[in-house]
C-alpha cells in the first residue's frame, strides 16, 4: 500500500470527518451509476466511481470524450500517433500499455481492441453522451481481461432508455488553426417508440505542419419501451482523415515545435458499430442482452511504408440481476456471460491474420445488513484463445478473478469502503508475436487492494481512496531485451511491479451560483525487483491535479474554466530523462438567450509549450517528441428546439 505518511493522513482524515459529521442530519441526493453493469447507488459501492455529466461536458467546452475525461477528471493522456484529437488515457499508471489495462464500454458493449492499435473515443459524437463513469481500479470480475487499471463506462442519452420530450439542437463553431465544426442531434418519440440521432463533423488545419484532420461521426438509436420490456437497435459510424507530422528531436522541438518531421505521412481510420439490445424486468429480476458487431479499417503511410488492416469483432453479453430479501437481509445477485470474437487482417505483402476468442462467466452477490453495512463477493472464470499467423503461434488459457468488498455508513454523511481481489491480462496478438527468442509470455496477474472514504456535507462531497496493485509477469515492451531479429527490443514479462497511490474527488457549491470541483491523484508505478528495481515505469507521472470552477453571475451568463497540472515523467526505463511537468488552463464564457447559446472558449490560455507524448532518451535529453497545441480560441453557437 502507499507510504506510511499517506496512510496516516488518510486514517486521520477519516476519523476527523466521521467525528465532525456525527449526529448531523445530512440528506444526500441518490446518485445512480451503471458501472456495476446494472444501476446501483454510488454511495454504497465498495470502490470508487468518478462521474461526469452532460452538463459538465458542455460547460467545459470539451469536443470529445478524451478531452472531457482529461479536463474534468485530470486523467493523464498521451497524444495518439494517428492524430485527430485521439489520446491514450491512463487511469492508474500503466504507461504505454494503459489501453490494454483498462476496459472501454459504450452503452453496455465492450469496444476495447485486442491489439496495440488503441481504442477510439473521438468517433463518439459528444452531444450524444449523457454521462461518463470511471470505475477506479480493477473491474476484472464484471468486465474480464485487462481491467486492472479500471473501466470507462460511457452512456449515451439514448442508452438511458428514459422517456423525454421531443427535442434537438444544432451547433456550429470556428476557431484557431482553421477549426470548423458542426453538430446536430434530435430526440423524437411517440408512444413507446423513440428515435435518437447525432451527427458531428470537425475539421482543423492542426497546430503543426502536416497535421490537418477531418473527423466525421454519426450515431442513431431506435428503441421501443413498454411496461416491462425495452428493445432496440443502434448504429454508428466514424471516419478520420489525418495528416501525421511525426516526432521531433530535442533540437527540432526547441527550434520550432510546429514543424513536421514526416511531411508526407497520413492515415485514414473508419469505424462502424451496430448493436441489438433488450432489457426486461420480470418480478424481482432485471435482465439485459446485447449483441454487437463492429469494424475498424486503417489505411496509412509511414515514412514511405504502408500499414493497412481491417478489424471485425462480435460481442454478446447476457446478464441478470435479482434483488430481494434473504433471511431478513437485503440481497442483490448478479450473474452474466460475455462472448467476444475479434479478428484482424493485416494487408499487403507481409499480411497476417490475428484472432482472439473469449468466453467469460461471472457471479456477484451483495448483502446489506440492517446497519447499512454492505458485503460484496464476486468471481469470474474465462476461456481465452489467441492466434497470429505471422508467428505461427497462439495459446489457450483459463484465467480467473475474484473480489471481496465491504462498505459501511458511519452516519448519513460518512461511508467507508474497502475491497481486495485479483485481476489478469494475457498478451495481445501483437505482443506474443514479437518476443525474445524462445520466450513464451506468461499471463499477467495482479493482487489488488483499495480503501476509501466518502464524506458529504451541505453543498459538497469528497471521495478519497488509497489503492495498491502488486503485479507479477507484467507484459510490456523492453527496449533492452534481446529482440527476435538480433536487434534489442522485445515484449517480455517484467520482473514484479507495483501500482499504488491516493486519489481525491471533491466538489463544493459555495453558493447556488458558484461551484468548485477538484480531482487529484498521487501515484507510484515502480519495478519491485530485477535490473530496473526501484525505477519508475516509463510514461507515468507521479501526480496530476484538475481544479475547475463554474460560475453563473447573472441569469443566462455562465463562466467555466479550470487548471490541469501533470507532473514530470520518464520516457525511458533507466529514468535518465524526464519530460517536463506541465500546467494548462482553459476558460469558456456562454450566454444563453432563450433557445440560443453563444460561447467563446480558450484552451492553453497562457500559451504554454509542452508535450504529452515522447518515447526517446538520448544523452540525457528527451527526444521523439510530439508537441501539443498552443493557445486556441473557439467561438460557437448552439440552438435548441
Amino acid at each position: 500500500m502507499p507510504s506510511p505518511h499517506a496512510r496516516a493522513w488518510f486514517l486521520a482524515a477519516a476519523a476527523s470527518l466521521s467525528a465532525s459529521a456525527f449526529g448531523q442530519n445530512v440528506v444526500l441526493p441518490e446518485v445512480r451509476v451503471t458501472a456495476p453493469r446494472f444501476a446501483d447507488t454510488e454511495r454504497t459501492l465498495p470502490y470508487g466511481v468518478s462521474v461526469i455529466t452532460a452538463d459538465e461536458i458542455r460547460a467545459s467546452g470539451a469536443s470529445n470524450v478524451n478531452e472531457a475525461i482529461m479536463r474534468l477528471l485530470g486523467v493523464p493522456g498521451r497524444a495518439d500517433f494517428y492524430g485527430g484529437g485521439e489520446y491514450s488515457l491512463d487511469l492508474r499508471g500503466f504507461g504505454t500499455t494503459a489501453d490494454n489495462n483498462q476496459v472501454i464500454v459504450v452503452d453496455g458493449v465492450r469496444i476495447s481492441e485486442a491489439d496495440l492499435g488503441g481504442t477510439r473515443l473521438v468517433g463518439i459524437p459528444i452531444e450524444s453522451v449523457e454521462r461518463i463513469e470511471v470505475l477506479r481500479g480493477s473491474g476484472a470480475v464484471l468486465y474480464g481481461e485487462g481491467a486492472t487499471g479500471g473501466v470507462i463506462v460511457i452512456t449515451t442519452k439514448a442508452g438511458r432508455g428514459v422517456q423525454q420530450a421531443n427535442s434537438g439542437s444544432v451547433y456550429g463553431a470556428v476557431g484557431s488553426y482553421g477549426l470548423r465544426e458542426a453538430r446536430a442531434d434530435a430526440h423524437l418519440g411517440t408512444g413507446g417508440l423513440v428515435l435518437d440521432v447525432n451527427a458531428q463533423k470537425r475539421k482543423t488545419d492542426g497546430y503543426r505542419d502536416n497535421a490537418a484532420s477531418d473527423v466525421e461521426a454519426f450515431s442513431g438509436t431506435a428503441q421501443w419501451s413498454g411496461d416491462w420490456l425495452r428493445v432496440g437497435a443502434r448504429l454508428s459510424q466514424d471516419d478520420l482523415d489525418a495528416r501525421l507530422p511525426g516526432a521531433l528531436s530535442t533540437a527540432q522541438y526547441a527550434d520550432n515545435p510546429r514543424q513536421a518531421s514526416r511531411p508526407d505521412d497520413w492515415a485514414t481510420l473508419k469505424g462502424q458499430r451496430g448493436a441489438l439490445f433488450a432489457a426486461a424486468e420480470l418480478g424481482g429480476w432485471q435482465l439485459a442482452f446485447d449483441a454487437a458487431h463492429r469494424e475498424k479499417e486503417l489505411r496509412s503511410l509511414n515514412a514511405g511504408f504502408a500499414y493497412d488492416y481491417d478489424i471485425a469483432a462480435n460481442n454478446y453479453a447476457l446478464r441478470a440481476k435479482h434483488e430481494g430479501t434473504v433471511a431478513g437481509l437485503k440481497n442483490a445477485f448478479v450473474a452474466g456471460a460475455d462472448f467476444d470474437d475479434w479478428q484482424r487482417d493485416v494487408l499487403g505483402a507481409f499480411g497476417a491474420r490475428a484472432s482472439q476468442r473469449s468466453r467469460g462467466y461471472y457471479l456477484k452477490d451483495d448483502v446489506t445488513m440492517a446497519t447499512g453495512t454492505r458485503f460484496s463477493l464476486g468471481a469470474r472464470t474465462s476461456r481465452i484463445s489467441k492466434d497470429n499467423t505471422s508467428s505461427g503461434t497462439g495459446f489457450d488459457d483459463s484465467p480467473t478473478a475474484w473480489e471481496l468488498g465491504v462498505s459501511h455508513p458511519f452516519n448519513a454523511a460518512v461511508t467507508a469502503y474497502a475491497r481486495i481481489g485479483t485481476s489478469f491480462r494475457l498478451a495481445n496478438v501483437d505482443e506474443f508475436n514479437f518476443t525474445s527468442p524462445g520466450l513464451v509470455l506468461q499471463p499477467q496477474t495482479s493482487k489488488d487492494a483499495e480503501a476509501g472514504l466518502r464524506y458529504a456535507w451541505a453543498g459538497g462531497k469528497l471521495d478519497a481512496r488509497l489503492y495498491s496493485s502488486r503485479l507479477e509477469n507484467e507484459i510490456g515492451f523492453d527496449p533492452n531485451a534481446p529482440g527476435p531479429f538480433g536487434f534489442p527490443g522485445a515484449n517480455v514479462n517484467f520482473d514484479p511491479t507495483r501500482r499504488e497511490g491516493l486519489e481525491l474527488d471533491a466538489s463544493h457549491e459555495l453558493t447556488r451560483a458558484f461551484a468548485l470541483r477538484l480531482n487529484a491523484a498521487w501515484r507510484q508505478a515502480t519495478f519491485r525487483s530485477g535490473p530496473y528495481a526501484g525505477k519508475d515505469v516509463p510514461l507515468v507521472p507521479h501526480a496530476s491535479v484538475a481544479l475547475r470552477a463554474d460560475w453563473t453571475p447573472l441569469a443566462g451568463h455562465r463562466l467555466s474554466g479550470g487548471v490541469n497540472w501533470v507532473s514530470s515523467q520518464h520516457p525511458d526505463f533507466a529514468n535518465a530523462c524526464a519530460m517536463p511537468a506541465y500546467a494548462t488552463a482553459d476558460a469558456r464564457y456562454a450566454y444563453q438567450f432563450r433557445a440560443l447559446e453563444l460561447a467563446l472558449g480558450v484552451t492553453n490560455l497562457f500559451d504554454r509549450k509542452y508535450f504529452t507524448q515522447a518515447f526517446g532518451c538520448a544523452a540525457g535529453q528527451v527526444t521523439s517528441i510530439y508537441p501539443e497545441a498552443g493557445r486556441a480560441f473557439t467561438a460557437s453557437a448552439r440552438y435548441q428546439f
